[in-house]
C-alpha cells in the first residue's frame, strides 16, 4: 500500500508506512470509526431492506441448531463461524476441528458441526496466534450458482457523488479484473438529488448480463441496494458475488459495507451493532475516552496530539533504532482527564519500557498537558522513564512545570532529541 498524499505531506517515509502501520493505523489517522459488522449482521441489514440474501439463522449453541434445518428446508446447508477475520474456511479450531465454513446435505449433521465451532477459538491467516473465540454460528441454505457478477455502490469524488460500479465478472478479485481487463468494469453515476431512476437500474442489470425474468429481478435488487445505501448513510456497499442461481433467483451472496461515521447520531441502531469483542481491550477503552489507539509490537509508548504528528513520531523513533509500541493520538482538544486515561492505556501494555510524549500546542495549551502528565504519573505510581517534547502555546512554562515536578521525566528540545533520549533509556538486552 502506498502512503496517501495527506500522510506524505507530514514528511513520513513510505517505508515506515508499509512496514509498521498497516491499515488500522491508517484508519486512526483518517479519524474514522470503522464498524465491525459480522456477516450475519450485514445480511440482516440487507434482508431488512428487502434485498435478496440466502435464508439463514444464527445460533450460539448446538441444541438450538437442531431445529434450524426444518425451518430452512434446504437441500444443502452451509455452516459458518462468525468472526471478523477472513480465511475462515481454511481455519483450525482450538479443539483440532478444521474449517470454519462447512457444507452438509444431512440435516442431522448441522448440530454436530455447530458444536465443533461454538465456544472454540478459530485460528486463520488473519487472526493472532491464539485465534478468536467463536460465539455465534450462521446456518444458511447453500445455493448453487449459475453465474457470478459484481456490483458496488460508493461515493466517488471523481463523479461528485454516488456511482454504481459493476462487472459481469464477479466472484473474483475485482482489482485483478480492473488491472487485466478494465473494459469489463462499468460505471453508472447517480445524481444524489434525483436518485436512481428505473432506466438506470435497468441499464446496470443489462450490463451485468441479466436477461429475461432475471433482468427484472436484478434491476429491482439494484434499486433496493441504492435505497439502502442512502437510508443507512453508507459510503460503500460492495456485493461480490451478485449471483444468478439455476432456479432463477438473483441473490446477494456476500457484502462489505462502510458507513459515514459523521452520521452515527442518526444511525444509532447500526452503530450499536458494532462488534468490539474481537478488538484489543485497550482500543475499546480508547474509543470510550475519544482517543485513537492502535497497539503495535515495540516497547516505546507514544502519546501525541494529532495523527500526522503521531505518524512522524513513530517514524523518527524507528530512525534512531527504536520500535513504537503503539499509535496513540489524544487529539487537538485534549483534556487533563484524557491525558490520564491515555497513560492508563499505555501502562497496561507490559511491553512498554519507555514513553515518549510529543505535543504541539496549537489548540491545546501545553500547560494543560504538563499538569495532566504530572497528575497521571503521580497517581499511577509510574516508574517507566519518560521523555517529553512540547512545542507551541505556553511550551516554555509547561516544560518548567515538568522540570520542577521532581518526577522521573526528561524534557527534550526537539523531535530528534526526544527520539534519541527515549531510545537510550530502553533496558539493555
Amino acid at each position: 500500500m502506498a502512503a496517501p498524499l495527506s500522510l506524505l505531506r507530514h514528511g513520513l517515509s513510505k517505508k515506515f508506512f508499509r512496514s509498521a502501520t498497516k491499515t488500522r493505523v491508517l484508519s486512526a489517522c483518517l479519524q474514522k470509526r470503522w464498524l465491525h459488522l459480522q456477516e450475519y449482521q450485514s445480511k440482516t441489514l440487507m434482508k431488512d431492506h428487502e434485498i435478496e440474501v440466502q435464508h439463514f439463522e444464527v445460533v450460539d449453541n448446538a441444541e438450538d441448531a437442531k431445529s434450524v434445518p426444518s425451518r430452512l428446508n434446504a437441500s444443502e446447508y452451509v455452516i459458518k463461524a462468525q468472526i471478523l477475520a477472513g480465511g475462515r474456511g481454511k481455519g483450525i479450531f482450538s479443539n483440532g476441528f478444521k474449517g470454519g465454513v462447512q457444507l452438509t446435505k444431512d440435516p442431522t449433521k448441522v448440530s454436530e458441526l455447530v458444536s465443533n465451532m461454538v465456544g472454540q477459538k478459530l485460528v486463520t491467516k488473519q487472526t493472532h496466534d491464539d485465534g478468536v473465540l467463536v460465539k455465534k454460528v450462521m446456518v444458511a441454505e447453500a445455493l448453487d450458482i449459475a453465474r457470478e457478477t459484481y456490483i458496488a455502490i460508493l461515493l466517488d469524488r471523481q463523479f461528485n457523488g454516488p456511482v454504481i460500479v459493476g462487472s459481469a465478472q464477479g466472484g473474483v478479485d475485482i482489482e485483478e479484473v480492473a488491472a487485466k481487463t478494465p473494459e469489463a468494469i462499468f460505471h453508472e453515476p447517480v445524481d444524489i438529488m434525483e436518485g436512481l431512476s428505473k432506466e438506470a437500474a435497468d441499464r446496470v442489470a443489462e450490463k451485468l448480463g441479466f436477461t429475461g425474468k432475471q433482468h427484472a429481478l436484478a434491476s429491482d435488487q439494484v434499486s433496493k441496494l441504492y435505497k439502502m445505501f442512502v437510508d443507512v448513510d453508507a459510503t460503500q456497499i460492495e456485493i461480490n458475488p451478485f449471483v444468478e442461481t439455476p432456479d432463477g433467483r438473483v441473490v446477494c451472496f456476500d457484502a462489505k459495507m462502510n458507513f459515514d461515521d459523521n452520521a452515527e447520531y442518526r444511525q444509532k441502531e447500526i452503530f450499536d451493532m458494532d462488534d468490539l469483542s474481537e478488538m484489543d481491550p485497550r482500543e475499546v477503552e480508547a474509543i470510550e475516552h475519544h482517543l485513537n489507539y492502535i497497539g503495535l509490537e515495540g516497547n516505546i509508548g507514544c502519546l501525541v496530539n494529532g495523527a500526522g504528528l503521531a505518524m512522524a513520531t513513530m517514524d523518527i523513533i524507528k530512525l534512531f533504532g527504536g520500535e513504537p509500541a503503539n499509535f496513540l493520538d489524544v487529539g487537538g482538544g485534549v483534556t487533563e482527564a484524557q491525558v490520564y486515561n491515555a497513560f492508563h492505556i499505555l501502562t497496561a501494555d507490559a511491553h512498554v519500557k519507555a514513553i515518549l510524549i510529543n505535543v504541539f500546542g496549537g489548540i491545546v495549551n501545553c500547560e494543560t498537558m504538563a499538569n495532566g502528565i504530572i497528575k497521571a504519573y503521580t497517581e499511577a505510581h509510574m516508574t517507566v522513564p519518560m521523555v517529553v517534547r512540547l512545542e507551541g502555546q505556553n511550551a516554555k512554562s509547561a516544560l518548567q512545570i515538568l522540570m520542577d515536578s521532581g518526577l522521573n521525566i526528561t524534557t527534550a528540545s526537539d523531535m530528534a532529541d526526544a527520539a534519541q533520549k527515549v531510545v537510550s533509556m530502553l533496558p539493555k538486552s
